[in-house]
C-alpha cells in the first residue's frame, strides 16, 4: 500500500509539476505528516524531489526527470474504459484504481499529448444519471461486481414485482449495465438470461463455483435486444386518443421514448382546427390516466371507455374543487 502511494506521489509530481504539502495530502488521502515521511523516502530512494520554502513553495521533481514506473496494472488497465465516468466507477469499488491508472496514463504521455488529454478533461463531462432522479441505494453493487470480474456464481435473495415478492436465486453472473442512473445484473439463471435491478438484491454472496459464459455472448448486443423486448412488453394495451398537434409534440418531452413514438407514427393528420387522431400504448388503465393527464385539456380519450369515464370523472372533480373554491372567494 505504502509502495503504491509513493509511486502515485512521484507521478503527481511528475505530470503537474510543484505541488505543496496540504495538495499532496488532499490527493493522496493521507496527513500532511505522512507526505513529508514519504517525499523523505523518495529522496533517500535516489529520486531527486526538492523543496522550495516560504509561502509560493512546494516539492517538485529536477527538471527533465522521468520516472519510468508508469506500467499499467491488471486492474488499472481494465479500468481505463470508465474514464470517462468516475461516479459509477467509484460505486463499483474502482474509484482509488481508476485514479492511480489515469495518473499513470498522464506521465507516460509526451507534453503536447498530455496537454491535449488536460484540454479534453476540461471541456468534456458526462453525467449518467438522468434529471430529477436520486440516487438509488445499491449497497451490493460491489459483491456483484466482484462476481462478474471474478467470474463467480452469486447467491441472491432478489425482491421482485409479483408474488413470492422475495425469492433466492443462484445466478451466473455476464455483466453489470449503467442504465440512466439505475444499475442493472445481467445473469444467467438456468438457461435463462435476463436483467436484474441491482437496488432491488436483498442479500448477496459470491460464491466459489466458476462461471461459463455462453459462447459468443456480447453485453451490449443483448442490452439492446432486451430493453427492446422489455419496452414493447410493458406495454401490454393502447388508448385512442384525439389531441392537438401541440400535445403530440409536446410528448416527445414528457413521456417515456416508446409511447411519444408509437403515437407520433400512429397520428393522423390534423384537422383544420390543429386536432389529430392517434394510438398510444399504455401499460394498464391506471398508468394511462396518469400520463395521459399530463396532456390536460389538448387530449381526450376516446376509448378504452374504461379510461375515458376515469378522465371524466377526474375532470367533474376538479371542476368541482376549482369551482367551488371560486364561488366560496367571490363570496357568491
Amino acid at each position: 500500500m505504502r509502495a503504491a502511494r509513493l509511486v502515485s506521489l512521484l507521478l503527481l509530481l511528475q505530470t503537474r509539476g510543484r505541488m505543496t504539502a496540504h495538495e499532496l495530502a488532499d490527493e493522496l488521502e493521507v496527513s500532511v505528516r505522512t507526505v513529508y515521511r514519504d517525499v523523505e523516502s523518495l529522496g533517500a530512494a535516489g529520486v531527486p524531489v526538492y523543496a522550495d520554502r516560504g509561502p509560493a513553495g512546494g516539492y517538485q521533481l529536477l527538471d527533465g526527470y522521468r520516472t519510468r514506473l508508469t506500467g499499467l496494472t491488471r486492474e488499472e488497465a481494465g479500468s481505463l474504459f470508465l474514464a470517462g465516468v468516475p461516479g459509477p466507477a467509484a460505486e463499483l469499488g474502482l474509484g482509488s484504481v481508476l485514479a492511480a491508472a489515469e495518473l499513470k496514463l498522464r506521465a507516460s504521455l509526451p507534453g503536447e499529448l498530455a496537454d491535449r488529454a488536460d484540454r479534453v478533461r476540461e471541456r468534456f463531462h458526462l453525467d449518467a444519471p438522468g434529471w430529477f432522479r436520486a440516487d438509488e441505494p445499491t449497497p451490493h453493487l460491489a459483491t456483484v461486481a466482484d462476481a462478474v470480474w471474478r467470474e463467480r456464481q452469486l447467491e441472491v435473495r432478489y425482491r421482485r414485482w409479483k408474488a413470492p415478492r422475495e425469492v433466492t436465486r443462484t445466478l451466473s453472473p455476464l455483466g453489470v449495465v449503467l442504465k440512466a442512473g439505475r444499475w442493472y445484473l445481467v445473469a444467467a439463471a438456468g438457461e435463462r438470461v435476463t436483467a436484474y435491478r441491482v437496488v432491488n438484491i436483498l442479500e448477496a454472496a459470491v460464491g466459489e463455483e466458476a462461471v461459463v459464459r455462453p459462447p459468443g455472448f456480447d453485453l451490449a448486443g443483448f442490452w439492446q435486444e432486451w430493453t427492446e423486448r422489455y419496452e414493447r412488453s410493458v406495454y401490454t394495451g393502447a388508448a385512442t386518443v384525439r389531441m392537438t398537434a401541440e400535445a403530440l409534440d409536446r410528448m416527445a418531452f414528457v413521456f417515456p421514448p416508446e409511447m411519444s413514438r408509437v403515437a407520433r407514427e400512429s397520428a393522423s393528420a390534423p384537422d383544420e382546427r390543429g386536432w389529430l387522431t392517434t394510438v398510444v400504448p399504455i401499460e394498464s388503465i391506471r398508468h394511462g390516466h396518469i400520463e395521459l393527464l399530463k396532456l390536460g385539456a389538448d387530449a381526450e380519450v376516446l376509448a378504452p371507455i374504461e379510461l375515458r369515464e376515469r378522465f371524466a370523472a377526474t375532470a367533474r372533480g376538479l371542476a368541482a374543487t376549482y369551482l367551488d373554491a371560486h364561488a366560496a372567494g367571490s363570496g357568491a
